[in-house]
């Protein structure tokens, strides 16, 4: 089974935290949902989520790859976080799979993995990386899956459904959810 790992800080965008879960849970994969330093997590609109553990009590090799959430000042958690990074840069040696819309490929960047990769970013944080993003909704370059805003949240996850799961799968969960592309 495709374990998949999303952390969830403070200050994190909702929309793209919850359509990431929920879209790949609807998809079969088993999504676990970490905190940083808590369990309870506040987001950006003042959402309160319960992650399922904290982040020191896993072991990130047991999952097969990690998805971040954006949003601010959540994005900045995660960037500042040496355990995430870590992961990251631990996956991505390991070819597993790493996705991150919004601001949260900031952090990819500041893991070191996204020079000479296509990616996509959120056009408010361009000025904040020193890479030149595209400027697509959703970009898929080798293992890693990047999107651009909270408005393509359900794009990004389904894109990554089909690269986990195949397109059969993301057609059946798109049969449920009916997102026109």
């Amino acid at each position: 089974m495709c374990k998949i790992l999303v952390p969830l800080t403070q200050g994190h965008e909702e929309i793209e935290a919850i359509s990431i879960i929920d879209i790949l849970r609807r998809a079969e994969i088993d999504v676990t949902t970490v905190g940083l330093d808590s369990t309870k997590i506040i987001g950006s609109h003042n959402i309160e989520i319960k992650a399922d553990i904290l982040l020191e009590k896993i072991d990130a090799n047991e999952f097969n790859g990690i998805v971040l959430p954006g949003g601010m000042p959540g994005t900045l958690h995660l960037k500042h976080s040496d355990s995430i990074k870590k992961i990251i840069q631990t996956m991505h040696q390991d070819d597993k799979f790493i996705g991150a819309i919004c601001a949260a490929p900031m952090v990819l960047e500041n893991a070191g993995i996204l020079t000479d990769k296509k990616f996509t970013i959120h056009p408010g944080v361009i000025d904040d990386i020193d890479l030149t993003p595209e400027s697509a909704r959703v970009v898929e370059d080798g293992n890693i899956i990047t999107g651009q805003a909270s408005g393509a949240a359900t794009l990004f996850a389904l894109t990554i459904v089909k690269k986990l799961k195949g397109e059969k799968m993301m057609n059946k969960v798109n049969a449920g959810v009916l997102f026109k592309y």
